[in-house]
């Protein structure tokens, strides 16, 4: 079974599976385990110290000989010298978010290397074709962590017609359904995040992936509005005490000192009640813990059963 569209001729893949580059989640263990199931797995260099990024790009080629990539965000104080550790290391894929890869193009393009900026917005998505742009990721409001305001349904397709590049469909995603509806709106392949949490190599704390297993439909929360860096959780003590704060006019140090750290909480120490449980909206409809493997292969066939007009997709 092999998925051929631009996106995986782009980047050396049998299927068009890209794992979200989700800060203290994707770390070596998951990305070559993605990488290894002909997926592609991402290292989220995040916050951390530019030499973790390096010593865990080292620990993905132990395991795997796969294309992988890391994902750099662009507000975070080590992003230039990350931006160098993936041209020294010769890392195949970068994807970037939460600003704009612009200044560090050049180099990256000498390097050969393929780079998918996540964007929200049309606009965001014609500036980075234009900077040169391999490839995108169209992230609907659906997804986990900080989020812009288009649903995948609303944003994929206008991305779609408005760049010449394949569109990758992010937010929502975590079955063989929701990757045929992000083909069929345009899209060439697909990020998950969550449905990755809930793997069994996700080195994550057992009590956030009971938590993404046992989340129903309407556990989920946005926090941050106020702020203007809205981040998507599932509820808890900690949102509902955020959420309280903020229609209460509480400042921004107040707000900021409720969240410091607690992504870290939740996935490292397994405080779910203070913690922040990133997790997309999605995360009512995975019920299950599996290898990367299982889930890549069953998201991808039951995909193509229906866009070959196969209605027995179970």
């Amino acid at each position: 079974m092999e998925m051929k569209t631009r996106l995986t001729e782009i980047l050396g893949l049998k299927y068009p599976v890209i794992q979200g580059g989700m800060a203290w989640v994707a770390e070596s263990h998951l990305a070559s385990a993605v990488s290894e199931a002909s997926g592609l797995g991402l290292i989220a260099a995040a916050s951390a110290p530019a030499e973790w990024v390096r010593e865990q790009i080292r620990e993905v080629r132990k395991h795997t000989n796969c294309p992988f990539g890391v994902n750099i965000m662009m507000i975070s104080p080590n992003a230039d010298d990350v931006a160098k550790i993936v041209v020294e290391e010769k890392v195949p894929v970068v994807t970037t978010g939460a600003g704009t890869p612009e200044k560090y193009m050049a180099m990256w393009k000498e390097a050969g290397i393929k780079v998918i900026p996540v964007v929200a917005s049309v606009a965001m998505a014609k500036r980075m074709e234009r900077c040169g742009a391999d490839a995108i990721v169209a992230e609907g409001t659906e997804a986990g962590g900080h989020i812009g305001e288009n649903t995948t349904m609303v944003l994929v397709p206008q991305i779609v017609d408005s760049v010449q590049i394949p569109v990758i469909a992010a937010g929502g995603i975590a079955d063989g359904r929701g990757m045929a509806a992000a083909f069929m709106l345009g899209a060439e392949g697909i990020q998950m995040g969550t449905r990755f949490v809930a793997t069994v190599e996700a080195e994550v704390h057992e009590n956030y992936k009971q938590c993404i297993t046992k989340a129903k439909d309407i556990d989920s929360r946005v926090t941050g509005r106020a702020t203007g860096h809205p981040v998507r959780a599932l509820r808890n003590k900690m949102t509902t005490e955020y959420i309280r704060l903020e229609k209460e006019g509480a400042s921004f140090e107040e707000l900021e000192h409720l969240t410091l750290g607690s992504l870290r909480k939740a996935v490292v120490d397994g405080d779910v009640k203070e913690g922040s449980v990133m997790a997309g909206q999605i995360a009512g409809l995975i019920a299950d813990i599996k290898p990367c493997k299982e889930a890549i292969e069953s998201i991808v066939s039951q995909a193509e059963a229906l866009l070959k007009g196969d209605q027995n997709h179970e």
